[in-house]
């Protein structure tokens, strides 16, 4: 069986975060005996057609090279909301990712087209199912339920676009919900995508007071939160800052303005392999996101046995099993937050009970195992229903 993936994100290089989820789907579908071919949006010196872990991606440009910035940096939609040049940009992505695709299509032939995020595509992916005849699944990621919930003029296009797929999946059940809230369509699929479980994995050197926040610098993944409850707290405890954002200035003001500077450590972006240590060392990971579309940073933080606390919100409900695999706090609740971390710093050993019994969990439920063979009895299905 042969599947092409469509998306706005994937891998520029080994390694690279943007994405890898699908690259990691990509490889264990092999198992599965689906070959997977990607069509994805051109970076700086990254090469037009390249293989990555033997699956082969194609990638288009769409723009000057100094205004092809919406794929790989998580802002698309505040960009195409606020910037003409990138309404024009968009103009050409969809364009230039419609011919590329096209291409792919014709040279590898698949017999399923497989969007990531309904937006952008999903729109290509229902112009190319609709022009070649073959069966379209889209997948639904977080970002892009949260576009059409809150972008009215977008409903339309949202709606064409899940009616033209033979089957929709969203990677939590909170999605789904949200999904059918918004469209009257049948109950989408919920399928995870994959966490690395052979790299994501416990090696005893964890810190004693040291919390650990990992995503993207903006509001809906919550730091500000993470700030406020950290300050609060009735111990003292150090705070280390993986990734990058628009609102990482801010949020250091913030961090001086309530005097944790000296116990916060902003690390920038890091590579996996380093983020791997980083999970492995915290106390516990706290994920303080409202909204998140599954949380694969509380799938990694408990395959590496580290204990989460998280908000009570969106997928993250999927991942953290409340006092089984993690602690489950109301969504802005800053002191319920610095509650939930004084009491991880207070009893290590339900703490470490809470990681081990996490790891089970997320190797049963985010397994590549797990995903490709969802996913590869979704294919089946809907090219036996396309022949019926």
């Amino acid at each position: 069986m042969k599947v092409l993936f469509l998306t706005h994100s994937f891998p520029r290089f080994t390694g690279d975060a943007p994405g890898s989820f699908l690259l990691r789907l990509a490889v264990a579908l092999r198992s599965e005996d689906v070959r997977v071919h990607v069509v994805a949006p051109a970076a700086e010196g990254v090469p037009e057609k390249e293989e990555l872990e033997g699956v082969t991606v194609e990638r288009f440009r769409y723009a000057p090279r100094r205004y092809e910035n919406l794929a790989y940096t998580g802002n698309m939609a505040q960009d195409v909301a606020t910037s003409w040049s990138a309404r024009l940009a968009l103009i050409g992505f969809f364009g230039a990712d419609f011919a590329r695709s096209v291409s792919a299509r014709r040279d590898f032939t698949p017999d399923v087209i497989h969007a990531h995020w309904w937006f952008p595509s999903g729109v290509v992916g229902s112009w190319l199912s609709r022009m070649s005849h073959r069966p379209l699944v889209t997948t639904m990621h977080g970002t892009d339920v949260r576009l059409a919930k809150k972008v009215g003029v977008s409903r339309p296009l949202f709606r064409s676009v899940l009616r033209h797929s033979a089957r929709v999946t969203t990677v939590s059940s909170w999605l789904a919900s949200e999904v059918t809230s918004l469209v009257s369509v049948p109950q989408p699929d919920i399928a995870p995508m994959p966490v690395a479980t052979e790299r994501f994995k416990p090696d005893g050197s964890r810190e004693e007071a040291r919390f650990l926040f990992a995503g993207r610098l903006n509001r809906q993944k919550g730091l500000d939160h993470l700030l406020r409850g950290f300050a609060s707290m009735r111990r003292p405890a150090m705070l280390d800052v993986v990734g990058e954002g628009s609102a990482a200035s801010d949020l250091r003001l913030l961090a001086s303005q309530l005097g944790v500077s000296d116990r916060v450590v902003w690390h920038g972006q890091v590579n996996q392999k380093e983020l791997v240590r980083f999970y492995q060392a915290a106390t516990a990971v706290v994920v303080p996101s409202v909204d998140e579309g599954l949380g694969l940073v509380a799938a990694e933080a408990l395959l590496c046995e580290t204990p989460v606390v998280a908000f009570r919100s969106g997928g993250l409900t999927d991942v953290i099993q409340h006092e089984r695999t993690g602690i489950l706090v109301t969504p802005g609740d800053t002191a319920q937050l610095a509650s939930a971390l004084d009491r991880v710093l207070d009893d290590p050993a339900h703490a470490r009970e809470l990681g081990q019994a996490g790891r089970l969990f997320a190797l049963s439920a985010f397994s590549p195992e797990s995903a490709a063979k969802r996913y590869s009895d979704i294919y089946k299905d809907v090219i036996a229903d396309r022949a019926s």
